[in-house]
């Protein structure tokens, strides 16, 4: 899968024209009146509604740089954002800046030419991880449409209580991991905390993600499947799907029928020893009990696996982007310009407990210190989620439905992983 750099530009004329057009959004109707008529209000649209003062915070630090403009935030519900910000960017109405999600989620708001490049425009990209860089690329004109603002990593957070009142060390191999479950299971403890109910179906890939990528044989099986060497029903990937199968004792009761608050409640609860998730759950777990200790480890690699030591899967999480048909794209580039900063970078690490993408940033948490140092010595793409959502069927969402069948008992491994090399072949072509 050949991604190639092209430098793009904006012609001076229209930012000029951008750039003296009344108000602020697409619109051009956000003008606040009371500053002034040369102050500009940007508005910046997101899919993080729980984020509000947070970025209300880090927005003030740009405000204090740019006494001229003015960023109003305005959040919508996470499963609506893509069909909302898809209907704004292709009318008047939407946002001068726009959260964008990564990867394939990306692609059709690139096809439909609603955003800026910003090669040669964000001199401050040359500088990033070009693994966080292909969350913001066009999927066949590499160019880069977002300043990405965060990447999450997935690994197993323990509760540090239950480990020290039940004899358990975080595990060093597979089988101790095993034992581990085996005595909490004993104590009356869900060993581990997953969802697999109707709202937590995305979970699922995630979850394998986190006990199979080194079974599969991480980034060497990825390059051989995106070269055409191998394919998703090959006997190393089945072998990670059914480590799913074997976990599901040590899962919580019914796990198809449970949810996502269920799950993180288990765990901040103390019914619940260890919690297979992304870093994007730190913030929440923490927010419910501030006062509960939690630790992490990388999950052993699995008896025959292809790689011998723990791997950290991890992906860009979205970037930030400018509306091809704002009406202030000179200032709509500021913003996403300090977003590529480090200013930006450590705000957005400090208030969110999230990992900065931007280069240099050190997290304050020591949690989230160990999560981006196990990433950046062990990590692995989210295969799935990097790779195999640009077409139809999205290769992500086949696997999470067909690993859900799997835990009811309506498909064994070999028929999921058929199902997923059946759904992605459809539109992915290897090389391309």
């Amino acid at each position: 899968m050949t991604r190639r750099w092209i430098s793009g530009a904006i012609g001076v004329l229209a930012l000029a024209l951008a750039a003296c057009a009344p108000g602020g959004g697409a619109s051009g109707q956000g003008d606040d009146a009371g500053a002034g008529a040369d102050k500009v209000t940007l508005s910046l649209w997101s899919w993080r509604v729980e984020d509000v003062k947070a970025y209300e915070k880090i927005l003030a630090k740009f405000e204090e740089s740019h006494p001229k403009i003015h960023v109003e935030f305005k959040p919508f519900q996470a499963t609506e954002y893509n069909n909302i910000l898809a209907t704004g960017l292709s009318g008047t109405g939407g946002p001068d800046v726009a959260q964008l999600r990564a990867y394939g989620g990306l692609q059709p708001l690139v096809e439909a030419g609603q955003l800026v490049p910003l090669d040669g425009k964000v001199e401050a990209l040359s500088g990033f991880d070009g693994k966080l860089l292909e969350g913001a690329k066009g999927y066949r004109d590499g160019k880069i449409y977002g300043v990405p603002f965060a990447y999450q990593t997935l690994q197993v957070l323990y509760n540090k209580k239950l480990f020290g009142d039940n004899g358990i060390r975080p595990p060093a191999t597979w089988d101790e991991m095993i034992a581990a479950a085996d005595k909490l299971k004993a104590a009356g403890i869900t060993p581990f905390a997953v969802a697999a109910g109707p709202d937590a179906t995305w979970t699922l890939p995630i979850v394998h993600e986190i006990f199979g990528n080194a079974r599969y044989g991480g980034t060497a099986f990825r390059d051989a499947v995106l070269r055409g060497e191998k394919k998703f029903t090959d006997p190393d990937f089945t072998a990670s799907i059914k480590l799913i199968e074997d976990l599901k004792p040590y899962f919580p009761k019914d796990v198809v029928a449970v949810k996502i608050p269920d799950v993180q409640a288990l765990f901040v609860s103390g019914k619940a020893a260890m919690y297979p998730t992304g870093t994007f759950d730190l913030a929440p777990v923490l927010k419910a009990d501030p006062s509960l200790e939690i630790g992490v480890f990388q999950v052993p690699p699995p008896p025959g696996s292809p790689v011998t030591t723990p791997v950290t899967p991890g992906w860009a999480d979205g970037s930030f982007g400018v509306n091809a048909k704002s009406a202030h794209q000179a200032e709509a580039l500021e913003l996403v310009k300090w977003m590529a900063t480090p200013e930006f970078g450590q705000l957005y690490a400090n208030e969110l407990k999230q990992l900065s993408a931007v280069p240099g940033v050190t997290p304050s948490d020591p949690l989230l210190a160990e999560m981006a140092g196990n990433y950046a010595a062990n990590g692995a793409p989210y295969m799935l989620l990097v790779d195999f959502r640009y077409g139809q069927p999205n290769g992500d969402a086949v696997f999470r439905d067909e690993l859900q069948k799997m835990l009811t008992g309506q498909a064994e491994p070999k028929a999921v992983a058929e199902s997923v090399r059946k759904g992605v072949e459809q539109w992915f072509k290897p090389g391309n």
